[in-house]
């Protein structure tokens, strides 16, 4: 059995917490006691605890309002026992959020049972919320450079416009491309320009504050979303990001050192105008950070619809 399976049980009978801690203990279980719900609560929000086993009739807060509270305010799963079944019912003690109930006097090897099963449901749900968390994170994320992939761009860049519109409040947009990316590619080798795409993604993402933003937006282009910043202060993010990356130095092959540039275009959300106006104009600019000779920023604002 897991020892690092933590059980708290709960009885004002001395007398069953010994046996109950006693019969656990020797299934490999890490058992604590206690004779109130009170008590219980603080050591299990102490030691993390995963698995409760409660009587319902306990001095102060009984088993059920126990279950209730661990069900709203911890990840503790728990089991009822009683020995009132002319006054509880299994359905009451489900509600209360209790995985099981079982009636006193408690047959120890039943309880074994009762309490595996709880356990391997636990866990199966454990592994079945963590594998969705995943697939989610997967659909967001782009696999090379480890930012949120252009999908993901469009749905939270929607939601920051709104909010911005919302609170009178700026939002910035940068977009980026790296300057002839192709032409390094086709010296390098493709292998040699995911590394300096992953790279980039890495210098861009530590330029940035928590509630900004990065994507992969296609290719080589990069963009980010900054929240409550106006264009100047987004042109500074841009400066910060285009002196790291020429400061970085790339080894596509033996010997030889490579600095790698990046042109970015700078705008600012404009009053009511459209979703698409707004990421074109951050695109116009960064085309015209190209034409004025790469390595540059290029700041292009426009006028509230």
């Amino acid at each position: 059995m897991d020892e690092t399976i933590k059980i708290m049980i709960v009885d004002d009978d001395e007398a069953i917490l010994e046996t109950l801690d006693e019969f656990l203990g020797m299934h490999g279980y890490r058992c604590y006691t206690s004779e109130s719900a009170e008590e219980a609560i603080g050591i299990v929000e102490k030691e993390k605890i995963q698995m409760v086993i409660s009587d319902i009739m306990l001095p102060g807060m009984n088993g059920m309002a126990l279950c209730e509270h661990l069900k709203s305010e911890h990840d503790a799963d728990v089991i009822l026992i009683t020995g009132y079944s002319d006054d509880y019912s299994y359905e009451e003690a489900i509600r209360s959020g209790a995985r099981d109930f079982i009636f006193k006097p408690v047959r120890l090897e039943e309880l074994l049972l009762r309490l595996r099963r709880v356990l391997r449901e636990r866990k199966l749900e454990a592994e079945r919320t963590a594998m969705l968390r995943k697939l989610k994170k997967l659909s967001i994320t782009d696999d090379l450079t480890g930012l949120y992939n252009f999908r993901h761009f469009y749905t939270q860049l929607e939601s920051e416009v709104m909010r911005a519109s919302r609170y009178d409040s700026p939002l910035s947009l940068l977009l980026m491309d790296i300057d002839h990316f192709k032409k390094f590619n086709d010296k390098y080798g493709h292998l040699e320009g995911d590394k300096v795409l992953a790279r980039i993604a890495t210098i861009v993402q530590s330029c940035l504050r928590t509630s900004d933003s990065a994507y992969r937006y296609g290719g080589e282009e990069f963009t980010v979303i900054l929240p409550e910043t106006r264009w100047e202060e987004a042109r500074n993010v841009g400066l910060r990001i285009r002196s790291k990356i020429e400061s970085e130095h790339f080894t596509p092959c033996e010997g030889k050192q490579v600095i790698v540039t990046i042109s970015i275009g700078v705008t600012q959300y404009a009053e009511k105008e459209k979703l698409s106006t707004f990421i074109r104009r951050s695109d116009e600019a960064m085309y015209t950070a190209k034409q004025e000779g790469r390595n540059r920023i290029s700041c292009l604002l426009g006028e509230p619809a």
